[in-house]
């Protein structure tokens, strides 16, 4: 439970720049502002989304995955971010590279969501294109994938924004909203053109 009450130790704590935006683990004093964009976006967010969990905006479920965070980073598995304004630090947001594969792939897989109240924006864009740097030289991966459902036109756009490209199509590949539905894969390289 120390870890509730105290920061990150120094080597998980990570702040990174980008446009109007900056991204960084996160802490136990964001559960009031986490939970309360999740909410005002749950109708927002629930298309896109595995199933949220009955206690998903609780602190006590805030806690457990500020645990599991932890865990993730000190392993190399995962990356988790949360997305803020600069100057006002205001929570607009998140992103997360997971799955991370060593050995021959070198790979991770990119999640993201905006709150309802600042889509369209291109704070995700802004946000992903801060984050693919951090990928390609500290974390030293090869490659970033993504996949997003086909009727999902905003992400497909911000993924080709973001340098992206489409690579395929995958049947029932995660299981989205309680149901398996197919995704469009997409991926960028280190050494692919970024924009």
């Amino acid at each position: 439970m120390a870890f509730l009450r105290s920061p990150l130790s120094p080597e998980l704590e990570v702040r990174i720049s980008g446009e109007g935006l900056y991204l960084r683990h996160p802490l136990p004093g964001d559960f009031e502002p986490w939970a309360r964009l999740r909410s005002l976006s749950r109708a927002f967010l629930e298309p896109w989304e595995p199933v949220w969990p009955a206690d998903d905006l609780t602190r006590a479920a805030f806690r457990r995955r500020l645990r599991r965070y932890q865990r993730d980073i000190r392993e190399d598995s995962a990356y988790p971010f949360l997305v803020f304004q600069k100057g006002n630090n205001r929570l607009l947001g998140a992103c997360t590279l997971s799955n991370v594969r060593r050995g021959v792939a070198q790979t991770a897989s990119l999640g993201y969501w905006v709150g309802e109240p600042y889509k369209g924006q291109g704070i995700i864009t802004r946000a992903v294109r801060a984050l693919l740097p951090y990928a390609f030289e500290d974390l030293k991966l090869h490659r970033v994938e993504a996949a997003c459902l086909p009727t999902n036109e905003p992400s497909k756009r911000l993924l080709r924004r973001c340098g992206f490209t489409e690579e395929g199509y995958a049947r029932a590949y995660l299981r989205i909203n309680g149901a398996w539905q197919d995704h469009i894969l997409f991926a960028i390289l280190r050494d692919d053109p970024r924009s």
